[in-house]
């Protein structure tokens, strides 16, 4: 599998808050990890880095010989843990108290991806000319959706739709939303902050992957866009490429 990420300030923001973490080879698992932190200067650098730190190491653990249950408790596990240790940093230091992060957690071995994630950060699949959300954004404007009192087209012009219901570190305890998909050949996965998401429709997000010449330049195009598109928070791209040698291959759409 191929991997590439970055991660932008944006044309607004004087922090970057947003985090970004790919690991090759971990025991014959590829881990991606994406963090976008909130509480201010000195606070959301520091969860979402916090949350990057914790859940990467707890993970080098992960064995091909565990069952798909072990995985995902491994992987609850891991993001319980820097949930608790956020939550006790933020309450021990006035200037952090309230900070949080979202995270998104994505784990591929063999044809199987494991994900979790708390927040509002995603992780599309690509296949072909289709992009499909993979998560469920935990926030306000989508439990207004849900409850018929938004349409989506209204929920992605909402004034309140940067509003997380769920963070990492902003409580004791915390629920993650965790399942393990079937990961067919050749397809992308995307994860991505809301920098992203809110700025670049699902169609023009499938266009400029199946575009870049390489999986490193189809990220620096879509952050390229986000910030042409005004860039009012910051960009956290990953894509995951399930391919099994180095040459990219592009899609239909070029």
């Amino acid at each position: 599998m191929l991997m590439a990420s970055r991660t932008d300030i944006g044309r607004v923001r004087l922090v970057n808050e947003d985090r970004a973490y790919i690991q090759h080879q971990l025991n014959g698992f590829e881990l991606a990890i994406i963090a976008d932190g909130m509480g201010g200067h000195q606070a959301g650098d520091v969860a979402s880095q916090m949350a990057i730190d914790f859940i990467a190491r707890e993970l080098q653990q992960i064995s091909l010989s565990m069952t798909f249950d072990e995985r995902e408790k491994l992987v609850l596990s891991a993001i319980n843990t820097a949930n608790g240790r956020i939550f006790q940093y933020a309450s021990e230091r006035e200037i952090y108290q309230g900070m949080g992060t979202t995270v998104v957690v994505a784990l591929a071995a063999e044809d199987q991806l494991l994900l979790a994630h708390i927040g509002d950060s995603r992780a599309y699949r690509v296949r072909g000319n289709e992009i499909t959300q993979l998560t469920i954004d935990h926030s306000l404007v989508n439990e207004l959706v849900k409850s018929g009192q938004l349409t989506p087209e209204e929920a992605a012009h909402h004034p309140r739709r940067n509003v997380v219901t769920r963070a990492l570190g902003t409580e004791a305890t915390i629920e993650a939303d965790i399942k393990t998909i079937q990961l067919d050949p050749e397809e992308i996965i995307l994860l991505c902050s809301d920098g992203l998401s809110n700025m670049i429709e699902s169609d023009d997000i499938v266009r400029i992957i199946h575009n870049g010449p390489n999986l490193e330049a189809a990220v620096d195009k879509l952050i390229h866009e986000a910030l042409i598109a005004g860039g009012d928070d910051n960009i956290t791209v990953v894509l995951m490429h399930n391919i099994d040698n180095a040459e990219w291959k592009r899609g239909d759409s070029e």
